[in-house]
């Protein structure tokens, strides 16, 4: 629809010569798209079902940051925090945009952060309804009548199957995920994992918000009946999700959050949860959401016959994920 099209278009991002660009569209739109697509299949209850491939997770080798007058001194570099150089950026970015010349793309304008003085306006792009799918359950949508003004202040470009050429770009592999603090933009390439794309935000703002007072959290968080906030630390996978999700509680958020000098604010609009092993009866608000309408399931292996998700079945991975 033209009222959820930003006037601020794909132009700013370098973008041209593109084919059909779907702008903010709703999870029963992408889940149709992706359908059509072949990306995945449905789910008993409406959920949409995906396989990553050789990625089910992270590939912190492949992760780089550019080394420029803002970075040089500000970043850890080492293993982690690998330096590319803003030329090893721009060549690697332009054939990027040549290889999203004429091709399908989904486009979600979003914001990071419930607290709106400290919320970023993100823009992701993207070739595949999955994705922009996982986008918008993952941030905060703006309601309706914000999107035609809506300005990204920050941008993912995300091919999953375009692949870099490591022996010209001088990185490690053909899969990259080049962030560019200066530029405030991202590219993520030869990789499906999702979880790409929702860390390269968390990124983003680790580097930003200290600056402005407030700290940066890999936490889940809940509030109760008085007020009183708990928050709980932990590396992925070791039950943040589980522990926040009290129905004697409200959930602020389960896994990235700031804290300034007025709270606690929650960064997504959404939750990333681990389901190998999900309990009904132990997690039941979590167990709920693998066969509700629009949750992605990621690397979920599912029963052939009823479609029923397998919580249980590590085939694939043992990090089996629900976006929602």
């Amino acid at each position: 629809m033209t009222a959820q099209k930003s006037r601020f278009g794909l132009d700013r991002q370098g973008m041209h010569h593109l084919g059909t660009v779907h702008w903010n569209q709703p999870a029963s739109v992408l889940c149709e798209h992706a359908v059509r697509r072949r990306e995945g299949e449905l789910a008993f209850g409406g959920s949409f079902s995906v396989s990553t491939g050789s990625f089910t997770g992270r590939t912190p080798r492949d992760k780089y940051i550019v080394e420029e007058p803002c970075t040089k001194d500000t970043v850890a570099w080492g293993k982690i925090n690998q330096p590319v150089s803003p030329a090893q950026f721009a060549s690697l970015q332009q054939r990027m945009l040549a290889y999203l010349q004429g091709r399908e793309l989904f486009v979600q304008d979003l914001y990071a952060g419930a607290d709106p003085a400290y919320r970023l306006p993100v823009r992701v792009v993207t070739d595949s309804a999955w994705h922009s799918l996982f986008s918008r359950n993952m941030f905060i949508r703006p309601p309706t009548d914000e999107l035609p003004g809506f300005e990204p202040a920050f941008t993912i470009l995300h091919a999953p199957r375009f692949l870099a050429v490591p022996e010209h770009d001088k990185i490690n592999s053909a899969t990259f995920i080049l962030v560019n603090f200066a530029e405030r933009l991202v590219l993520i390439g030869g990789t499906e994992y999702a979880g790409e794309i929702k860390k390269s935000v968390f990124g983003y703002l680790n580097f930003v918000l200290p600056a402005r007072g407030v700290l940066p959290m890999h936490a889940s968080a809940n509030v109760g009946p008085q007020g009183d906030c708990a928050i709980f630390f932990g590396l992925s996978g070791t039950g943040k999700t589980t522990l926040s999700a009290d129905n004697s509680r409200t959930l602020i958020g389960d896994d990235e959050h700031g804290w300034s000098p007025q709270g606690i604010f929650n960064f997504e609009g959404g939750c990333y949860a681990k389901v190998i092993h999900l309990s009904p009866t132990a997690e039941p608000e979590i167990y709920a959401t693998i066969t509700r309408f629009g949750t992605v399931l990621e690397n979920v292996v599912l029963d052939p016959e009823t479609r029923l998700p397998d919580v249980d079945d590590a085939s694939l991975t043992e990090n089996t994920r629900a976006c929602y």
